[in-house]
């Protein structure tokens, strides 16, 4: 995809500014320009599978954009917690405790 598909993805800018241009543009220009709009997998799909990818490696800072994330592409709160629970059993229960817990925050359900 060139550069004038772009979809005004901006969330590696917005992270990382002047700091690391590297990471922005491939943030902004590859990951999210390119490989989320690829039509071989819908958007849904790609957020299931990344929130899966994410919390098998306990990666919950990106967890916690990518939850979020997976909601505004048509991934409903109740299959997202499904599908954590689903995931401690193959990632691992403090994997799937871990990722519960940052989807209470997310979905604004905290103490």
């Amino acid at each position: 995809m060139s550069n004038e598909q772009s979809t005004g993805w901006t969330g590696g800018q917005n992270a990382f500014g002047d700091f690391a241009p590297g990471m922005v543009h491939y943030t902004d220009k590859v990951l999210f320009d390119e490989v989320w709009e690829r039509e071989e997998l819908s958007k849904r799909d790609r957020s299931l599978v990344t929130v899966a990818a994410l919390t098998a490696l306990g990666k919950t800072d990106q967890l916690r954009f990518h939850l979020d994330f997976a909601r505004r592409n048509g991934v409903a709160e109740e299959e997202l917690k499904e599908t954590l629970l689903h995931l401690a059993f193959y990632a691992g229960w403090p994997n799937g405790m871990s990722a519960t817990t940052v989807a209470k925050e997310v979905f604004g359900e905290g103490d």
